[in-house]
């Protein structure tokens, strides 16, 4: 049995996060530039105090909108706007325990190492478009365009948190993306997802699983080992218990399915084995459109 204290391991994942954050980065910013690709960014100009970008002199406009400093560079009249503030809060969130790092010979990467890549790629998407991001119950919500970056220096620090989130910081209209393999008791789950409720946010929940979480191929004599306890145990008969695992499964995910339906929300279903970019792309697309009615959407499901 793992007699590890949970504080010394919490500090040998967030040694391992950190050690793997440059490789991390660059995979979200290519997933990033991937999907980004077909999207138009949504920043538009209006009232506010931050600079979003220079444009010509529209024949019309009062002549108090020219920036005279700009326009002395060559023979172009330019009015300097600035960036609409109403600039949505979306929270980012990712188990980081230690049934995350689990990875099967079926799958290229652990669950965690695609988690984290499909936040920090959602987080430079969304600092590409002008929203405030923010790591729940690490960081405050920030607005830049290295926003990935500064949230990605504060992941070891969130691996030391419990394995399900603090919902104390959530402020109601924002957004809060949850990515993790969801395989915690259901009551457990239930608890955090109804004080979301009542903090008025919109969730949008991201099953990461690995292949062989979905297919349980194992027989004969097996050995399971739960890596948050470190208890063990032996079957002498693994087949046995394939369709009784697929049918608890298949509940939990019909239970959390029903209540992002419910209420509006997103649950999204991802495997390993499929690209990060298809969980991305849907969580983009609902993000970037909040009139969207549909609340479910499948990404990475083996066909």
């Amino acid at each position: 049995m793992d007699r590890t204290a949970p504080s010394s391991r919490a500090l040998i994942e967030a040694k391992g996060i950190a050690a793997g954050l440059p490789d991390l980065l660059i995979e979200a910013h290519r997933v990033a530039a991937t999907v980004l690709a077909g999207w138009h960014g949504r920043r538009t100009a209006g009232r506010g105090e931050t600079f979003w970008q220079f444009r010509h002199f529209a024949p019309g406009e009062a002549a108090t909108a020219i920036d005279w400093r700009r326009s002395a560079r060559d023979d172009h009249l330019y009015v300097r706007e600035k960036e609409w503030e109403a600039s949505h809060t979306v929270w980012l969130w990712s188990d980081l325990s230690a049934s995350m790092d689990f990875r099967s010979s079926l799958a290229p990467v652990s669950k965690r190492h695609r988690a984290l890549v499909i936040l920090l790629a959602l987080a430079e998407s969304l600092a590409r478009a002008g929203e405030r991001i923010g790591l729940l119950g690490v960081t405050n919500p920030i607005m830049a365009r290295n926003a990935a970056e500064r949230l990605a220096t504060f992941l070891p620090e969130a691996a030391k948190r419990p394995a399900l989130p603090d919902t104390h910081p959530l402020k109601r209209f924002s957004d809060l993306v949850l990515i993790g393999d969801f395989l915690d008791p259901i009551y457990e789950l239930e608890a955090v997802l109804e004080s979301i409720v009542r903090a008025g946010v919109r969730a949008h929940l991201v099953q990461v699983l690995d292949p062989i979480e979905e297919t349980f191929p194992y027989a004969g004599r097996t050995e399971f080992h739960d890596p948050e306890t470190g208890l063990r145990h032996v079957v002498s008969r693994a087949e046995q218990y394939r369709e009784d695992y697929h049918a608890r499964l298949a509940a939990l995910r019909e239970r959390l399915n029903t209540l992002c339906r419910r209420i509006d929300w997103t649950f999204i279903l991802h495997r390993t084995d499929r690209p990060a970019t298809e969980p991305l792309l849907a969580l983009y697309a609902r993000l970037a459109d909040r009139q969207n009615g549909v609340g479910f959407a499948t990404a990475g499901r083996a066909a």
